[in-house]
């Protein structure tokens, strides 16, 4: 419980370090919008001194004195105006600089835990919505709604009942800012989840745009696409309607109460109680009194928007300060254990392999094989840690993949996914993991075990070769070796190869068995999951994954036998043997 405790207050903490810094900033914001409602008052003292003054006394003079000195108040409202401006972009730039690098860590783990590639991509468009709206206008209105009453109390001492007149004005408009706040509070919610939706069909459509054209359905795709595009639309009208609304109603009302003070102001006046400077005075204070709350109506939407990213961001930080430093360990060199180990789905949490145990030796390689669906690739994301484990533990050299670094675990790790997605980037940069300055022996001993380097020595740019999006420029046997290579960069303790061979020719398949006995020879690991005989010919033991479990584990010549006359794996002689042998 006390161990939570200390979660929860450094999760608080790494929160506030989004703020750290900025509070002072904002207290002399405060002050200086302060400044710059005073200097406000330039207009309408100059009108109060033009017909109560110049006029009456005919003095050029005082004219030219008084115009002069409005000039240069006027400048200087204009400097700190642009000088807040200014100290605001900074402070979005300085957010995003600080934050965006954490919201796309976050936005690379997401799709591991059953988000889809929209929601991750979402925490990144929360930074620019912050920054975006901290570049805008309604950080203005919000740092000069407090100082209304430097305006309400100039109407004030020009006649009671124009300051009661412009304190009216003001609550209702603060009123109408209040409703616009309740009634977009949920329509931005609902907003937000349908842009969400509707990205996450956009891009499933755009990885998929072959097998759409191929096929025909397209057409189906894109209506699809329409359908959650209105949903997105009927809830962006709604709320765009009620800032809208409330908008044009309080700029009625504002002009409403700027010629009710003229006209206040002229009663009084013919009564012989307010000079009729005071009457253009009072109507240009009460105006600029209530323009922040136009405003801020006006921007509400982008309040709204804002504040809930900023949230979001919150929550991103939060998370990534509950992840505890693990202290770093020796690099792995003896086994790789798997005990009792349970994975359920991200996000459905369906339980797709369950209670799996074996153990591998260094030298050792296992191939798993099994009917689809069975939870091969489940396995293989859960040896890499790409999906935690429900219940049981994978260990390196007995420690669990969870007190490993990030970092650190995946240098000892190489994996080749059975979709092999290779990076917008050189095929260099991508066998090298995007290291910054790779040792470009290491990069072609990778290519070289991979059986790749003669390919790539061939292109016109050879390793410093773009390979553009999704390396949609090469083969799909090319990229399969590229992502060998990649896998095998850095001569990793553990090497997880899921379908290794299924682009692969025969030469390819030659190269693949070369690399899986070079692993062996230096003393790694390996495991294969294979459908296809030939990625097992450089494997030792065989394990059999179907329905969720692990039905047989022992060497490959014993289980393939056993396979083929049909007897029960598990009942295959000496399996019992070496299942011992590796839970022992």
């Amino acid at each position: 419980m006390r161990q939570r405790d200390k979660k929860q207050v450094s999760s608080n903490r790494s929160a506030e370090k989004l703020t750290k810094g900025f509070r002072s900033i904002a207290v002399f914001l405060f002050f200086m919008s302060g400044i710059i409602n005073i200097l406000a008052l330039t207009g309408a003292f100059y009108m109060l001194q033009v017909y109560d003054r110049a006029l009456t006394s005919a003095s050029m003079p005082t004219l030219l004195a008084i115009s002069l000195l409005a000039v240069g108040l006027y400048f200087f409202q204009g400097l700190f105006d642009m000088l807040r401006s200014q100290i605001l972009v900074r402070i979005g730039a300085r957010l995003d600089r600080q934050v965006a690098p954490l919201a796309h860590q976050v936005a690379v783990d997401m799709p591991r835990f059953g988000f889809s590639t929209a929601e991750a991509l979402e925490r990144g468009r929360d930074v620019d919505t912050v920054r975006g709206f901290l570049s805008g206008q309604g950080p203005v209105a919000l740092f000069d709604l407090p100082w209304m009453p430097i305006f309400i109390l100039f109407v004030y001492t020009l006649h009671p009942l124009l300051g009661a007149l412009a304190i009216g004005g003001a609550v209702v408009l603060t009123l109408l800012t209040i409703a616009t706040e309740l009634m977009t509070r949920n329509l931005q919610s609902s907003t937000h989840h349908a842009v969400v939706t509707r990205n996450t069909i956009a891009d499933s459509n755009a990885r998929n745009a072959e097998v759409l054209k191929a096929m025909g359905f397209a057409s189906r795709a894109v209506a699809r696409f329409n359908r959650a595009n209105e949903e997105h639309l009927t809830l962006q009208t709604r709320a765009n309607d009620v800032t809208g609304t409330f908008g044009a109603i309080s700029r009625v009302l504002r002009m409403i109460l700027q010629s009710a003070v003229l006209g206040l102001g002229a009663y009084l006046t013919i009564q012989g109680q307010l000079s009729p400077g005071a009457i253009i005075a009072a109507s240009v204070a009460s105006a600029r009194a209530l323009a922040p709350i136009d405003l801020a109506i006006g921007n509400w939407k982008g309040v709204v928007a804002a504040r809930s990213a900023y949230g979001r961001l919150k929550e991103t930080v939060a998370a990534l300060a509950s992840m505890t430093t693990p202290l770093e360990l020796p690099a792995p060199t003896c086994s790789l254990k798997v005990e009792g180990v349970t994975v359920a789905a991200p996000g459905s949490g369906r339980v797709l392999l369950s209670d799996v145990t074996f153990e591998l030796k260094a030298g050792d390689a296992l191939g798993i094989i099994g009917s689809s669906g069975g939870g091969k690739t489940t396995l293989a994301r859960a040896l890499t840690g790409i999906w935690p484990t429900l219940r049981g533990s994978v260990r390196l050299d007995d420690a669990d993949l969870a007190q490993w670094n990030d970092a650190k675990l995946g240098s000892y790790i190489g994996f080749l996914p059975q979709e092999v997605a290779l990076l917008d980037a050189t095929i260099e940069e991508n066998i090298a993991r995007l290291e910054e300055a790779p040792d470009p022996h290491a990069v072609v001993k990778a290519a070289a075990a991979a059986g790749v380097h003669q390919m790539i020595v061939r292109l016109p740019e050879g390793y410093r070769t773009e390979l553009g999006p999704m390396g949609a420029s090469l083969s799909g046997g090319q990229r399969q070796r590229i992502g060998l290579a990649r896998a095998l960069y850095g001569d990793p303790f553990l090497v997880v190869l899921d379908e290794p061979n299924s682009n692969l020719d025969a030469e390819g398949e030659a190269a693949l068995t070369t690399a899986i006995e070079s692993v062996k020879r230096r003393g790694g690991i390996v495991v294969v999951i294979a459908h296809r005989p030939s990625a097992l010919a450089a494997v030792d033991l065989v394990a059999v994954v179907q329905n969720g479990k692990m039905s047989a584990f022992g060497p490959k010549e014993e289980i393939l036998a056993a396979m083929l006359h049909s007897t029960p794996p598990a009942a295959a002689p000496g399996v019992t043997k070496v299942r011992e042998r590796a839970a022992g």
